[in-house]
């Protein structure tokens, strides 16, 4: 993370998304505003920039306020600002001066002039300027003006910023530790610089460091004994500590805090070391004698080490599987399906991410509301299906991603045979479940069946499904086969292959990028498999009629996007004028069929191809190129039929996959 602490010496920042604030202790209503702020900027390929300010604001502006201790030093709160990610951190010094910039001249001056953002996230009653005179309502005057764009962080989450605050102070200072841990989402930590004490826990035979914090400011907890956690240059050590007045030996004022480290014996004086406060021990005692200060003290260890042990027990391990779930106001249907995704698993840990494509209902409130532990990431436009998933994965870095509909209701554990599968053999890149009908559970469904392929020509279709004619299940597709492409309505990939070569192709914008992502994963050597025992059952146009013309566009153009980019140069030749022959015979067929729309979408399909002929070209190359370095095997092209699929059903009359001699 880049620091800068002078205004006047600031880099030209790319598309920077900036946001503004004190956040005293980097809580967890704080991280939710920096991880947003950090999504939108992975999406528009921009900088993250928090901007705070030193001192805090209040003991400047508010006579007050002088007392105001603070939960992090400064230190610790770029510590904290650095390990979510964030790219910048601009360190304002706040003085009188700079407190009486009217509210325009804050904008203009200090926002404009400094950092020309592309977008500026704050709350909803975010205040500044004179007298807190300014407004979001002035942040989006400048908004519509064209100079940025204004991200409001909702009521809820600007309340639940103030008020959690206030209790983690109140927390701390009471000695409830762990929930102060719980507002924060992590340990509240002191930091400091070890310095000589008057060695009496080395006379008890418990030695410790003392440690002096700088920052007068700093909220001290308060008086007694706690489990921590020590980190010394980038090691972790087990301790308790001692925070009090020492009233057994002595009558002192100040304040003396001392940590005993377990199994320690380095010399670490004059050093800065990183105490993470764990749990609260006992307040602070008055013993008659050394010797039963001493006893006590080895109650003291025994606890200690029972709670630093029960964090291990239970600290939760983490997810190697992340459930990516697409959204565009889409509630009704988070609402129906969205419960079993969590019963996914017995065997391994998942997360959940839902990316919304900036729906327009209340998909996203829903979310936050009903399933709090459910990561969302707000896209700022609808992206479509491809590059919704390749931005809102930016941040993903699990070992497997499920890319999955909103609209697919899974079965309980449906996850374990895929994983197994994939734990076991290496070079397996890419799996789907069966995918059955919502609406009809005896049939497969259209988007996918038991697993993809395509003919010479592009023409996809799959093990239960071709062009129209579904089957029903009548358990013949059972076996874990080997297929050619896997559905984007529920398919699992590796991470790190899926965005080394690439990610999808976004100008796919949806429909076949699956298909296309898959050709790569093949290209590269990677197999592709239907693990039958694992069953989901999608509702099918849930997201997009399957009989709108937008979709037929969509399909005809990217159907010549995917041959394009991944077919071999030669075949293109006489490829791409027997697509063309074919799709009109296609055009001609809806025509009669009176569907004068999807004709029209045909013609534009062929139009958008030629025109962006050249893009897709630099694209095939930029992918062969990725292919190329992240290659394992040859490519494996198991799953084409060579022949004409289109032949074999209208004129063969072949409508059953197991009818096909491949």
């Amino acid at each position: 993370m880049n620091i800068y602490k002078n205004i006047n010496d600031l880099p030209a920042f790319k598309n920077p998304v900036i946001t503004i604030g004190s956040f005293d202790g980097v809580h967890a209503g704080h991280q939710k505003i920096l991880s947003r702020v950090k999504t939108l900027a992975d999406e528009i390929n921009g900088e993250s920039v928090v901007i705070t300010f030193f001192p805090h604001p209040r003991k400047i502006v508010d006579p007050r306020e002088q007392g105001l201790s603070v939960l992090n030093t400064l230190d610790e709160k770029i510590g904290h600002i650095s390990s979510l990610g964030i790219g910048n951190i601009v360190i304002v010094p706040f003085t009188f001066e700079f407190s009486r910039l009217s509210p325009r001249e804050y904008i203009e001056k200090f926002i404009l002039g400094c950092f020309h953002p592309k977008y500026v996230v704050i709350g909803y009653d975010h205040k500044f300027g004179l007298n807190r005179a300014g407004d979001i309502h002035l942040f989006k005057d400048y908004e519509s003006a064209g100079h940025f764009h204004v991200i409001e962080i909702p009521k809820q989450e600007v309340d639940e910023v103030t008020v959690s605050s206030t209790k983690i102070r109140s927390a701390i200072l009471s000695g409830k530790i762990e929930d102060a841990s719980l507002l924060l989402n992590h340990p509240y930590i002191l930091t400091g610089k070890v310095i000589h004490g008057d060695k009496l826990g080395t006379k008890l035979g418990y030695p410790t460091a003392n440690l002096y914090i700088s920052e007068k400011e700093k909220l001290i907890p308060m008086e007694g004994v706690y489990a921590v956690k020590t980190e010394i240059e980038d090691e972790e050590f087990d301790g308790m500590m001692y925070i009090g007045k020492k009233p057994t030996v002595s009558d002192q004022a100040g304040i003396n805090i001392e940590i005993n480290i377990f199994d320690f014996n380095q010399n670490i004086y004059d050093k800065t070391i990183k105490i993470n406060i764990i749990k609260y021990l006992r307040n602070d005692l008055k013993f008659d004698s050394l010797d039963q200060l001493k006893e006590q003290l080895a109650i003291d260890e025994k606890n200690a080490i029972i709670a630093l042990d029960s964090l291990k027990t239970f600290d939760k391990k983490h997810p190697i599987v992340t459930i990516a779930i697409l959204n565009y106001n889409g509630s009704e249907l988070l609402e129906s399906y969205l419960p079993m995704i969590e019963f996914s698993s017995e065997k391994y840990e998942f997360d959940i991410l839902v990316i919304d494509n900036k729906s327009e209902d209340l998909s996203v409130d829903f979310v936050k509301e009903w399933y709090p532990e459910i990561r969302v990431a707000e896209l700022s436009k609808n992206y479509g299906f491809a590059d919704g998933y390749n931005k809102g994965l930016k941040d993903v870095h699990t070992d497997y991603v499920v890319i999955i509909n909103s609209d697919v209701l899974v079965t309980e554990n449906w996850l374990d045979p895929i994983i197994e599968a994939l734990e076991a053999d290496k070079e397996l890149g890419i799996v789907q479940p069966m995918i059955l009908s919502m609406e009809d559970k005896t049939k497969f469904e259209y988007a996918g069946a038991a697993g993809g392929y395509i003919d010479v020509f592009g023409f996809p279709f799959c093990r239960g499904r071709i062009f129209n004619h579904v089957e029903f299940n009548e358990n013949q597709y059972e076996d874990n086969a080997e297929i050619f492409w896997a559905s984007g309505a529920a398919l699992v990939c590796r991470t790190k292959v899926f965005k080394s070569l690439g990610g999808f192709d976004g100008s796919f914008f949806a429909h076949q990028e699956e298909i296309d992502l898959c050709w790569r994963f093949r290209q590269a050597g990677y197999n592709i498999k239907c693990i039958s025992t694992s069953k989901v059952y999608h509702l099918g146009g849930g997201t997009l009629d399957y009989n709108n013309p937008k979709k037929d566009f969509l399909n005809f153009r990217n159907n010549l996007y995917l041959l394009t980019k991944n077919e071999h140069l030669i075949n293109l030749l006489w490829l791409i004028p027997a697509k063309l022959i074919l799709d009109g015979i296609a055009g001609l067929k809806f025509l009669l069929d009176g569907k004068f729309r999807s004709t029209i979408a045909i013609i534009k399909a062929h139009m958008s191809y030629y025109k962006h002929l050249p893009l897709v070209f630099e694209r095939r190359n930029l992918e062969q190129n990725l292919i190329f370095r992240n290659k394992i095997n040859k490519p494996d092209l198991n799953g084409i039929f060579f022949g004409s699929i289109v032949w074999k059903y209208y004129i063969e009359r072949i409508k059953k996959f197991t009818d096909l001699n491949f």
